[in-house]
C-alpha cells in the first residue's frame, strides 16, 4: 500500500494515468486509436518533442524558460539539411547543427546570468533573430530532396522497435538519473527552489543556468536533425509555434514553472500526451481549427493547477518550519 502511495503522490504517475485515460476515452469514440500501430505512431511522432521537453526540464528547474527552442532547431536542421544536400556527410551536418544550438544557448545563458535579462524576454528576442536567419539563410526557400539515406534513419527498425525510439527513451532515463541521482545533478532543482539557499550551499548558481540554456539549445538542434529525418524536408516556418506545446508538456508533466520541482521522464509523458491529443482529435472527427483552441485552454488550465500546487506546496513548507521553532522553543524552555 506504501508503494501505491507514493507513486499516487509523484506527479510522473499522475501524468501517466491521463495519458491511459485520454487513450482509454478516445478509444471507445474510435477503437482504431488504441491499435498497436497507433500507439506506436504516437511516440514515434512525439520523439522531438520529448527531446525537446528534456532540455526545457534543465532551464525550467533553474527557474527560468526558454522560448527560443522552435528558431534553434529550424535553423539547426536547415543548416544540416542543406550540409547533407551538398554532398557533405552526416557526421558534419550534426557537428554543425550542435554547434548552432550550443552558441545560442550559450548566449541566451550568459544574457540571463551576466546581464541579468530575464529569461522570458532573452529568448523571446533570440526566437525572433534564429527565425530571420533561418530566412536569410535559406534564402527564402525550403530545404528539399533530403538524401534517402538520412531520411531513413528515424524509419529504421530492428525486430520491429524503432531504434530512434528506443535511444530517445533510454536518453530520458540517462538524463532522469543524472538529476535525481547525481549530486551536481540535483543543482539544477536546488537553484530553483531557493537560489539564494544554493549560493551559500557553494553551488556554482551562474554557471549552472548557463549549462541549462545551453543543454536546451543542443536538445532543439537534435530535435532538428530528428525533424529533418522524419518529414524530409525543412521550411521556412519549421518549429513555429512549437515551443508553446514544450512547454505546456513539461508542466504537464509535473515541471513546475516556479522552478525546483520536476523530472524529464514526467516531460517526455508529457509530451506525448500533447502530441497524441491531435491525433485524438483526428479519430475523433473534431475539426482541425480546434486544435489551437483545445490546446490552448489545456496549457492555461496546466499553468492555474500548478501555480495552486505550488502555492500548497510553500503553505505546507512554511507551516513546517513554524512547528519546527515551536518545537525548538519548547524544547529549550
Amino acid at each position: 500500500m506504501s508503494a501505491l502511495k507514493w507513486a499516487a503522490s509523484r506527479r510522473e504517475f499522475r501524468t501517466l494515468l491521463f495519458l491511459i485515460m485520454l487513450f482509454a476515452l478516445v478509444g471507445l469514440v474510435n477503437s482504431d486509436f488504441l491499435t498497436l500501430a497507433n500507439i506506436q505512431a504516437s511516440v514515434k511522432s512525439s520523439l522531438l518533442y520529448i527531446v525537446l521537453a528534456v532540455g526545457m526540464t534543465f532551464v525550467l528547474l533553474t527557474g527560468n524558460i526558454d522560448i527560443s527552442i522552435g528558431g534553434i532547431m529550424g535553423l539547426s536542421a536547415a543548416v544540416a539539411g542543406t550540409i547533407l544536400k551538398s554532398g557533405g556527410s552526416l557526421f558534419t551536418a550534426a557537428a554543425a547543427a550542435l554547434f548552432i544550438g550550443a552558441a545560442i544557448g550559450l548566449i541566451n545563458g550568459l544574457g540571463v546570468t551576466r546581464l541579468k535579462i530575464s529569461s522570458f524576454i532573452m529568448t523571446l528576442g533570440m526566437l525572433e533573430i534564429t527565425r530571420v536567419l533561418h530566412v536569410i539563410y535559406a534564402d527564402g526557400k525550403w530545404v528539399e530532396n533530403l538524401p534517402a539515406g538520412f531520411k531513413g534513419l528515424s524509419k529504421f527498425s530492428l525486430a520491429g522497435v524503432n531504434i530512434l525510439s528506443m535511444m530517445v527513451i533510454a536518453v530520458v532515463i540517462l538524463v532522469h538519473f543524472y538529476l535525481s541521482k547525481s549530486n551536481k545533478g540535483r543543482y539544477f532543482a536546488a537553484i530553483g527552489d531557493n537560489e539564494e539557499g544554493a549560493v551559500l550551499l557553494g553551488i556554482p548558481v551562474q554557471r549552472y543556468k548557463t549549462y541549462a540554456f545551453v543543454i536546451s539549445g543542443i536538445s532543439a538542434s537534435i530535435a532538428g536533425l530528428i525533424f529533418a529525418s522524419q518529414i524530409g524536408f525543412i521550411s521556412t516556418t519549421a518549429g513555429a509555434g512549437i515551443e508553446m506545446t514544450v512547454i505546456a508538456g513539461a508542466v504537464l508533466g509535473g515541471v513546475s514553472l516556479s522552478g525546483g520541482v520536476g523530472s524529464v521522464i514526467g516531460a517526455g509523458i508529457g509530451a506525448i500526451i500533447m502530441t497524441s491529443i491531435n491525433s485524438a482529435l483526428v479519430f475523433m472527427k473534431v475539426p482541425a481549427f480546434w486544435n489551437a483552441a483545445i490546446s490552448g485552454s489545456l496549457l492555461i488550465l496546466i499553468v492555474v493547477i500548478d501555480t495552486l500546487l505550488t502555492r500548497k506546496a510553500m503553505k505546507k513548507a512554511k507551516k513546517e518550519r513554524l512547528n519546527a521553532r515551536i518545537l525548538q522553543k519548547e524544547v529549550q524552555i
